[in-house]
């Protein structure tokens, strides 16, 4: 029988809920399947430094947050990270427990680092004390009833649709005997015996469990971490619900069911007491970083400074000048852009490339043609406000909702245990030349463009010509237009991937730029628009003409949208079709020498691919931002690990581009920078696992096997070649060309993005001419590069 207990003190109560809704900020949101997006996996730990978050995560994930200390030692050794970057990395730690000179630092590196261990949950020392695996029972039967409740469309059964999270699980738990026979005895009665809310559950287990209020938080956090990936995606849920205004206890729920669990193994299990009571003295403590953990992390901070001292070498030289263009062509400022854009410039010296984020400012939510479900084109820190369609004529697109509905028959018909071995009976034959095409990874064919897409209700003249403006001094493209200026998104063609979205544009909330781009060059090559423009400041000469098109960045292929009729510009381009051509063979060839197999010719080949684990390595080797004029950066080849967004501060009046660019783009990128970095260096938290045994579970993720615990994050093979690590996990160095007190000025107004620079989640310098001459400091303070100009004034 299990202990029943009395209410917990009602003046502490307070502070165990608080812990809860504390913990659960700690957790990092996972992105669905059909929307991937890079996240920060130490979103909840900015507010404090990498040494402190390693010893935080520590505790309750038993991971370091760095590269392994022989890598970064043997970097010393071969020369790779410097003395200087030692010294500076180690004056740069105000830790009271950090090496004291360079000698004890480098004695100390040498000696091999105490594994971080996790404290232990009840499930654990009950697993130890019977020899029965609970973690992997609780993982099983979690895991099960998670999938369906979770299920977005995948699962043909859902257990309580219309309830919350822990009165379904509450239901499905009463019937499920899985921890019965697994020797949890009583445990359906149990769970039938919780109080009927979360927050009464958590209460109950809290005392139950001897928790106190110093201890819950760090309990609690250990718990949730101890669910995998599900955790992740109920914060997504928080975080959903929060952009429209509201909130979701989804995630709390879940730490209800987790403590649930904890009392009722402490119940089975009574002699793990006193390792339990241990445990909670343990948690009691305050979060402290180790002297291991302090010299872990002054050696990956000196390994950052190693990069950023090639960075300074390669931005040593003046900034190249611009030749008047005869075409000019916008990419997002995604890494893969910097390789296609540094082969186009090579084609032609007036060729201009652009960097900006790829939903080119349109803050969409978007409805595709056969179906009402809205579809995010925009950041994901950010609201859309317009709603865009391609939707066709109703004929058409009552033929496309017809189309769309018998697919789905079909796939639940195949799937249903009633009919799915007769399907194989029946199909099997009739899918044998699908088979045999799929099996041969024919090269797909080029982009077929959806209907062209349209603003729902429209835009009067004067907000096609505000919107319009806004743009174009956002991308610092308000004079010298060539008279072609292409709108180039990106996106991926890829088979039999579950991540496939994750290949696409992270400025459009996982999808492809096509949406965005060619609603923007519509926009711009509009007459209501240009009639209006000059009353705002701006104009664009009646000859340049704005064309869309995508960027496939498995193929190096570029499609041109010819959306609006342009006889004038026909020779214009067709030399632009020629260019982008050119530019992709060359991409190709640079890129595929990093692929394991590759070559420039058989590379298009990994999109058709359907046993391909490999398509492309997305943005793995990320590792700096760049905001500045192209002529800082053109011509250098930065093999595309840079983000590079054009940005002209002269033109920048009151600095609201500035401002927009650290508090969105430079957040989206450390996202991306962060999520490749924690999947590096805690793959078994933080990683999406092994592709070759992954299994799609509720069309929100993967799990791999046949069941367990939900997976977020980066598959391995997205970040390892099978035989080393292709992603050099550092923090990301962001450069911004602007006055270092127009860089203070919006640091201090935004305390969040303050926090990344503060704690040493991001590096900043500011550049003049093109060249790092100032590093950002804690507390809103700058010091001078060793052998650079002064701060832009």
């Amino acid at each position: 029988m299990f202990m029943k207990h009395s209410q917990i003190a009602a003046s502490i109560a307070p502070r165990f809920l608080q812990a809860a809704e504390a913990a659960a900020r700690a957790i990092p949101p996972a992105f669905p399947l059909d929307a991937t997006v890079a996240v920060n996996p130490f979103l909840g730990q900015t507010g404090e430094d990498l040494a402190a978050a390693s010893a935080r995560l520590g505790r309750v994930a038993g991971i370091g947050l760095t590269l392994p200390r022989a890598e970064l030692a043997g970097r010393v050794a071969a020369g790779e990270i410097s003395d200087d970057d030692l010294v500076e990395a180690l004056l740069a730690c105000d830790s009271p427990v950090k090496p004291q000179d360079l000698g004890w630092l480098k004695a100390r590196m040498r000696l091999p680092a105490a594994p971080p261990v996790a404290l232990p949950t009840v499930a654990q020392l009950a697993a130890d004390a019977t020899g029965i695996d609970w973690g992997a029972v609780l993982a099983r039967s979690f895991g099960l009833w998670a999938a369906g409740f979770f299920d977005r469309g995948q699962a043909l059964w859902t257990p309580r649709p219309g309830h919350g999270a822990f009165a379904a699980w509450r239901e499905w738990a009463t019937h499920d005997l899985t921890p019965e026979i697994a020797g949890l005895h009583g445990f359906c009665a149990h769970v039938a015996e919780a109080p009927d809310t979360a927050e009464r559950a958590i209460l109950r287990a809290s005392e139950t469990l001897g928790l106190t209020p110093d201890a819950a938080e760090t309990v609690f956090h250990r718990l949730l971490v101890d669910l995998g990936g599900w955790p992740m995606h109920a914060r997504w849920l928080l975080w959903q619900a929060e952009l429209k205004g509201g909130t979701d206890s989804t995630l709390v729920e879940l730490l209800a069911i987790r403590l649930v669990w904890e009392e009722a193994l402490l119940a089975l299990c009574p002699v793990v007491g006193g390792q339990w009571r241990a445990t909670v003295a343990a948690h009691e403590a305050p979060v402290q970083p180790s002297p291991d953990q302090v010299l872990d992390a002054v050696l990956q901070e000196a390994a950052e400074r190693a990069h950023q001292r090639k960075l300074a070498s390669l931005l040593s030289g003046p900034a190249t000048p611009k030749d008047t263009p005869v075409l000019q062509a916008a990419f997002c400022i995604d890494v893969r852009s910097e390789v296609f854009r540094r082969m186009l410039e090579a084609q032609d010296h007036r060729i201009e490339t652009i960097g900006f984020a790829g939903f080119f400012g349109l803050p969409l939510a978007h409805r595709p043609s056969g179906t009402d479900e809205v579809q995010a084109h925009l950041p994901a820190l950010l609201s859309p406000s317009l709603v865009s369609t391609s939707h066709a004529s109703p004929v058409a697109e009552a033929e496309a909702r017809i189309g769309a509905r018998a697919a789905r028959a079909w796939g639940r018909f195949r799937q249903a245990a009633v009919s799915s071995f007769a399907f194989v009976e029946a199909a099997g034959p009739l899918y044998g030349g699908k088979l045999v095409r799929d099996a041969l990874g024919l090269v797909p064919n080029p982009l077929q463009p959806a209907p062209m897409p349209q603003i729902e209700g429209g835009l009067t003249a004067a907000q096609k010509a505000q919107t319009a403006a806004a743009v174009l001094r956002a991308m610092s493209l308000t004079e010298g237009h060539a008279p072609v200026v292409l709108l180039i998104g990106h996106g991926a063609q890829l088979c039999n991937n579950p991540h496939e979205s994750a290949y696409h544009c992270g400025a459009c909330c996982g999808q492809t730029g096509e949406v965005s781009s060619r609603l923007l060059a519509a926009l711009l090559n509009d007459p209501e628009t240009r009639q209006g423009l000059p009353a705002l400041g701006l104009s664009l000469p009646a000859q340049t003409l704005f064309v869309a098109g995508q960027h496939d960045t498995v193929t190096d292929q570029v499609t041109l949208f010819r959306d609006c009729a342009a006889p004038d510009h026909a020779d214009a381009l067709a030399q632009a079709e020629g260019w982008l051509a050119a530019a992709g063979l060359l991409a190709r060839a640079e890129r595929a020498a990093r692929m394991p197999g590759a070559s420039a010719h058989t590379l298009a080949r990994r999109a058709a691919d359907w046993a391909e684990v490999r398509p492309e390595w997305g943005l793995a080797g990320c590792a700096a931002f760049v905001a500045a004029p192209r002529g800082a950066t053109a011509g250098r080849d930065l093999q595309g690990r840079a983000f590079l967004h054009s940005y002209d501060w002269t033109q920048d009046r009151s600095f609201a581009t500035l401002e927009l660019i650290l508090t969105a783009p430079v957040v989206v990128a450390s996202w991306i920078s962060l999520q490749y970095y924690g999947s590096s260096v805690a793959p078994q938290v933080f990683g999406g696992g092994n592709k070759l045994i992954h299994n799609v579970v509720g069309g929100i993720g993967v799990v791999e096997g046949n069941g367990g615990l939900l997976r977020a994050g980066l598959p391995l093979q997205t970040i390892h070649d099978g035989a080393g690590m292709v992603h050099d996990a550092l923090r990301l160095t962001v450069l911004v060309e602007a006055p270092t007190e127009a860089i203070t000025a919006v640091l201090a107004k935004h305390d969040s993005v303050r926090q990344l620079f503060d704690n040493g989640w991001l590096h900043l310098f500011a550049l003049n001419g093109g060249q790092m001459c100032a590093r950002y400091r804690p507390g809103l303070t700058w010091e001078g590069v060793s052998g650079a100009g002064q701060a832009a004034a």
